[in-house]
């Protein structure tokens, strides 16, 4: 009997003792950082749809006053189509070629919608149409609440990231065979160069 009770000690022990082990090397925490990760990521889709659900309301509005932007137009649209035809599931995330092209398809979108924002001021009847004006603050607010949404998903990458590149969560991340998550870098082309203000004074 009493063997058997020492032998059941030395069990939850042993059992305690991988237990602690396991959860020192991150084989708990380093799924919770991802889905943390995954979950952020799915916020980040969440605004840029919202920002494409904007798009063929304020195309309309401003495709009946300015018909002279036919081409910027059509470049908003266009943007959109692509932007929206490119999907990244959070199973994706670890593949920067991917991130890439999704980055560049909302990059480009992005563009589009600031030239026509731009175009459109030349317009004093349009930006007196109380539908284009709520629509231009919709669409501004929701450019904020992409950058909100991608600066929450980078930090979730962040915490991820250090915890599968650093001991111990490392071996942990290694044992479930967790790769590094990719984060968002969108940037604007030429957004490091300051405008030249020649010619438009």
């Amino acid at each position: 009997m009493r063997l058997s009770l020492a032998a059941r000690a030395g069990r939850n022990s042993l059992a305690l003792a991988a237990a602690l082990w396991l959860a020192g090397c991150g084989f708990n925490s380093v799924p919770t950082k991802q889905e943390a990760a995954k979950a952020k990521w799915a916020d980040v889709q969440a605004a840029y749809q919202e920002r494409a659900n904007l798009v063929p309301n304020l195309a309309a509005v401003a495709k009946g006053a300015a018909t002279q932007e036919k081409e910027i137009l059509t470049g908003v649209v266009e943007a959109r189509a692509k932007a929206t035809s490119i999907q990244l599931s959070a199973n994706d995330l670890n593949d920067p070629a991917k991130m890439q092209q999704f980055q560049a398809a909302q990059g480009q979108l992005g563009q589009s919608l600031s030239r026509l924002l731009v175009s459109v001021e030349q317009y004093p009847e349009l930006k007196s149409i109380v539908n284009y004006q709520m629509l231009q603050t919709q669409l501004e607010g929701q450019e904020n609440r992409i950058r909100i949404a991608v600066r929450d998903y980078n930090a979730a990458v962040q915490t991820y990231n250090t915890a599968v590149r650093t001991f111990p969560t490392m071996i942990g991340a290694k044992l479930r065979g967790a790769d590094p998550l990719v984060p968002y870098t969108a940037s604007t082309p030429g957004a490091d160069v300051a405008p030249s203000l020649e010619g438009k004074m």
